[in-house]
């Protein structure tokens, strides 16, 4: 078999309008992991502002297979494959280049600027920086798997699944697109679709590229706390056949599972779903953003342990991996673009913005664990030309994916937002006692409650609490609690609660979040004390005094939760 694309899995590089599949190996295909440490060379001091002034950050990245120019791509977080067969020298080591480039602009997603200093007395000559408004690091370099595979002449490019449910009765609903090369001819395609059980049971099978499976007395896709059974998946088993031969064979977890929503709630499986959980970020203090399993494995227990049922990808899409861990564990996954902090709404950003949600919206479109489309954090959508703006984005999001509600997470005035009105489900960010009456904690409990009623009120969408806590420091204390102790951040979640449970009651409140799961690094300033201090866990993944009260509360919402599901 013939080395057939080179499949890159970059923090730099990003999909196109296709969707990817996720590299499994099967009796047709190969997988080689290329991962480890790469060697890398740095532009030397003295060239520091070489990028800004031939203006890389406006151009497409390259890779190189032995010296020949295999493709390049722009943007981050996402994956892209490039066809490398003709390059690679299958007698000799071949070597694999690739430029990276983590300089931001008014036209990247997410954005920065260059400032330049033209004070030479202060400066030396030409000294800029590349800076921007969000509040995590921005890490350059490749941080997830690099892997080179094959697949043959005639091969499965793309899979769509959806589902519904009827009664007992799951319905897995597919589309199986399929590349040939330019000697096969079309009309001798051919699919068999096989659904397996756990056990490798086959509970459905059909001989079509497109069409439905039904399951009799299916098992559905449950989140954790609304089952005893959460997160179960089939296998959907995918034999493409060209003639009699069978070319290629790719096999899918699949989980059926529906999502509804209204003006008030979402519902999952036709049962209302509330979320309690987290705030992330892709981020360890010896990895920094690289894809760590061993950390994910960490990250997942603790989730177990505190008993939460959801997370958001802020601010960005996450690995894949964790959305597979996610499908297995029966984590409830708000998906997030890397658009944090938009500053701008013209059309040239609009289409790039575009981009980044087909790339994510097809990436992770069968994953049932993602309930949720979040297409940006914390812009400025308080301008007139936020409006039309996310109309669009809201629309083609629509277009890609009409079984999931579209929304956005916004810390603007409900009043003035300009982009709520076009979201189905919206997450409004709120530091009461924090960045606002820092310290006044009897004032939480009232304030929170006031102001997603409100929200409610104007925008009447379901409504969470997307951010709220903290920065706290590992081992300080104080009595009465005061800011940067962990004192205070227990007492800062336990006035909210008070809020939550009240706000439950009126019937559109579908979730709370903290900020964040673990501390995480940030740029340097004199408001971060070595990075971002809110984590319910440290850095290192070691609980706060706040996480023992979080593990009390969330396990109360699973009890409570799962109490009401085997009523």
């Amino acid at each position: 078999m013939a080395w057939a694309s080179w499949l890159a899995w970059l923090a730099c590089a990003a999909a196109g309008a296709a969707g990817m599949l996720f590299p499994r190996e099967s009796e047709s295909r190969e997988v080689v992991a290329l991962d480890g440490i790469w060697r890398f060379a740095l532009g030397g001091r003295e060239e520091v502002d070489v990028g800004f002034r031939q203006r890389w950050y406006l151009r497409e990245l390259p890779k190189w297979v032995n010296g020949h120019l295999a493709g390049n791509h722009s943007g981050g977080h996402l994956p892209f494959d490039l066809d490398v067969t003709a390059l690679l020298e299958y007698d000799a080591p071949s070597l694999l280049t690739v430029a990276v480039n983590n300089t931001l602009s008014p036209h990247t997603i997410p954005q920065g600027f260059t400032a330049y200093f033209n004070d030479t007395d202060m400066y030396p000559p030409g000294y800029s920086v590349n800076d921007y408004t969000f509040d995590f690091f921005n890490y350059a370099g490749i941080h997830r798997s690099v892997v080179l595979h094959t697949v043959p002449d005639v091969f499965i490019n793309d899979i769509t699944i959806n589902t519904k449910i009827i009664g007992e009765t799951g319905v897995v609903q597919f589309d199986v697109s399929y590349t040939i090369s330019e000697n096969e001819v079309d009309d001798e395609v051919s699919c068999k679709i096989t659904l397996l059980e756990e056990s490798n049971k086959a509970v459905g099978e059909v001989s079509l590229c497109e069409g439905d499976i039904m399951i009799d007395k299916a098992k559905f896709w449950w989140p954790v706390h609304m089952s005893n059974s959460p997160g179960h998946l089939y296998l959907f088993e995918v034999q493409l056949n060209h003639g009699q031969k069978r070319k290629d064979v790719y096999r899918l977890p699949v989980g059926i599972r529906t999502i509804y929503w209204n003006e008030t709630t979402v519902l999952l499986n036709n049962k209302p779903m509330y979320m309690y959980g987290f705030g992330k970020h892709e981020d360890s203090i010896l990895r920094g953003k690289g894809l760590d399993h061993t950390l994910l494995v960490r990250d997942y227990s603790l989730i177990e342990w505190i008993g939460a049922n959801s997370y958001r990808t802020s601010h960005y899409p996450y690995a894949e991996e964790a959305l597979n861990l996610a499908d297995r564990q029966g984590i409830l996954i708000i998906a997030e673009s890397p658009a944090v902090n938009l500053d701008n709404f013209d059309s040239v950003l609009l289409e790039k913005h575009k981009s980044v949600m087909a790339e994510m919206v097809n990436r992770d479109k069968n994953h049932p664990c993602v309930i949720m489309w979040s297409i940006s954090n914390e812009a400025r959508t308080q301008r007139k030309e936020a409006g039309p703006y996310y109309k669009s984005i809201v629309e083609y999001v629509k277009s890609l994916d009409k079984k999931r509600p579209v929304g956005f997470v916004t810390n603007r005035n409900m009043y003035q937002d300009k982009a709520a009105p076009f979201m189905d489900v919206i997450g409004v960010n709120r530091y009461f006692s924090w960045y606002s009456d820092t310290g006044d904690l009897e004032l939480v409990s009232r304030q929170v409650e006031a102001e997603y009623t409100k929200w409610h009120n104007v925008c009447k969408k379901p409504i969470f609490m997307s951010e709220y806590g903290a920065d706290t420091i590992s081992g300080f204390h104080q009595l009465p609690s005061f800011v940067w102790t962990e004192d205070y951040q227990v007492d800062l979640l336990h006035e909210h609660f008070k809020a939550f449970d009240n706000l439950r009651k009126k019937g559109f409140f579908i979730g709370e979040m903290v900020w964040n799961f673990a501390d995480f690094a940030t740029k340097q300033s004199v408001t971060r004390a070595q990075g971002n201090k809110k984590g319910i866990f440290t850095r290192e993944r070691q609980p706060k005094h706040a996480a023992y009260l979080l593990k009390t509360r969330y396990h109360h919402l699973a009890n409570e939760q799962l109490k009401t599901m085997t009523e």
